[in-house]
């Protein structure tokens, strides 16, 4: 999928759950075995993209995951609309907040933030209005996003290709600009969501 671009910044506007189903884990080989079906959420505000996903796995029904092939059963289409400026989502797959910050030496490091934090409204607002920005090419709405945990977050720390992310899972209600809540909803919260981050689904639904 090609990036769409506001600024400098560059969003690829899709998101994907972790894989769901019973599984048990080998802690000594790092390794999951899934036992019957298995669920993926894939979300995103481009519906070419969607389309073009469909019609991929309706033409081969299967996809592939490291050296195995997984049949297609089935494939369900939904479309949240969110039509208040409040909405109460659960995390498929971790919300990752961080900012880019310098050594007194001028070296760089990343520092991530867990909801409650001051600096994460910020970040999470500034992103959602950079990925409306880049896909509608128009001002976003006025006002800002306001994230609040709903019971406890979990954090996870994930070595993506060598570098460490830290994201948090759990129920979180947001309030602010209808328009933003959806783009959260469809292009996924926070950053590096076509990494395999931020994807959220409605409460219940």
């Amino acid at each position: 999928m090609r990036g769409y671009e506001t600024g400098k910044r560059s969003f690829k506007l899709f998101s994907f759950s972790r894989l769901s189903g019973r599984f048990t884990l080998n802690k000594e080989k790092g390794t999951f075995k899934f036992f019957d079906e298995i669920n993926l959420v894939i979300s995103s505000p481009v519906e070419d993209f969607c389309r073009s996903i469909a019609n991929g796995l309706l033409t081969k029904d299967y996809i592939t995951m490291g050296n195995y092939h997984i049949k297609v059963e089935k494939i369900v289409a939904k479309k949240f609309n969110i039509e208040k400026e409040n909405v109460t989502l659960k995390t498929l797959s971790p919300i990752v907040a961080y900012s880019t910050l310098f050594k007194p030496d001028g070296r760089k490091y990343t520092c991530y933030f867990q909801p409650g934090e001051p600096d994460y409204n910020i970040l999470i607002t500034n992103n959602l209005v950079n990925k409306y920005q880049a896909l509608y090419k128009k001002d976003p709405p006025q006002g800002k996003v306001r994230v609040l945990r709903r019971g406890n977050m979990r954090l996870h720390v994930v070595n993506y290709k060598n570098t460490v992310i830290k994201g948090y899972t759990g129920h979180v209600e947001l309030t602010g600009p209808r328009e933003l809540l959806q783009m959260a909803v469809d292009a996924g919260l926070g950053s590096k969501n076509s990494q395999g981050f931020g994807c959220v689904v409605l409460s219940g639904g």
